[in-house]
């Protein structure tokens, strides 16, 4: 599977190792992961660029979403630039997972689109939540579930999330599918 992967470039001084992370989990799962427009350019170089070569890159970014399979995206630092290719790539209707460390993409949080996710994620809990994404854009997970719950059982996914170190999702799904199961 051709992955687009983007993230901020001011950024990586906080999250490269995230980064690199995210994009070392996905080539060990044997996708082809297009990451080198963030991880070996700098700002400065970005900055030094003439209009020329920057519409240039432009057009190449734009082929590169158009010709991926699926977009993932890293958005614990602000990025405008990020956020235009995440709308490019819903456009297009590519799916996009947004990771985040903290708090979600301030604008992106209560966009309603079924072909955007946004996952919270710890280093530990990764590998899950990308595999999921992939199961997901393959087909292989049929349908996407949201609901409202309570403060109180938010409060007890979070802890049962940190306890554990896995999303809260998976941990919602191993109690269905144990329940399957028996």
């Amino acid at each position: 599977m051709k992955i687009y992967f983007t993230a901020s470039i001011v950024g990586k001084k906080h999250y490269l190792r995230n980064y690199l992370k995210i994009i070392g989990i996905l080539q060990k799962l044997h996708h082809q992961v297009k990451s080198d427009h963030i991880i070996k350019v700098s700002e400065n170089q970005i900055n030094m660029q003439a209009k020329s070569e920057r519409e240039k890159f432009h057009k190449k970014l734009k082929k590169w979403i158009m010709d991926s399979d699926c977009m993932v995206v890293e958005t614990s630092f602000p990025s405008i630039s990020v956020g235009f290719e995440i709308s490019l790539a819903l456009n297009l209707g590519k799916p996009v997972l947004l990771l985040h460390t903290n708090e979600a993409p301030t604008l992106l949080s209560s966009y309603n689109d079924e072909k955007l996710i946004c996952e919270e994620y710890k280093i530990d809990g990764l590998k899950d939540i990308l595999v999921d994404f992939v199961n997901y854009v393959r087909g292989k997970c049929e349908q996407r579930f949201t609901f409202f719950i309570t403060s109180e059982i938010a409060g007890f996914l979070e802890d049962v999330s940190k306890k554990k170190k896995i999303p809260k999702s998976v941990y919602v799904r191993s109690l269905i599918e144990k329940e399957i199961r028996t």
